[in-house]
């Protein structure tokens, strides 16, 4: 008697909505580091819906693309954050609203 099998389709329902909410995240705040946060929520919304298929359908493939999504999502926080922290530095504020007048 075996662990009974999750449903491929409750791999997908739980990726789109934190994509979705991921999204409404980007869409809504004006909080940079709240917006980073959006936006990783949404890169591991696509992992979970890519490693879902590739256990589904028994290909690695889909595994070793995670992977590299999960590589150049480590890229874009570091320098995300790094320009975060410079921004802030300057401007002693991170509201995505404030920064239009960063011409001066």
């Amino acid at each position: 008697m075996g662990t009974p099998e999750v449903a491929i389709e409750l791999y997908v329902l739980l990726s789109a909505i934190l994509f979705v909410l991921g999204a409404m995240g980007v869409l809504l705040r004006r909080n940079a580091i709240l917006i980073f946060m959006s936006i990783e929520l949404m890169l591991n919304a696509a992992n979970l819906a890519l490693a879902a298929f590739a256990r589904q359908w028994g290909n690695g493939d889909g595994q070793l693309v995670v992977f590299f999504v999960m590589t150049v999502a480590a890229a874009e926080v570091a320098v995300g954050l790094a320009l975060i922290v410079t921004i802030f530095r300057t401007r002693q504020s991170i509201d995505i609203d404030t920064l239009h007048m960063f011409k001066d």
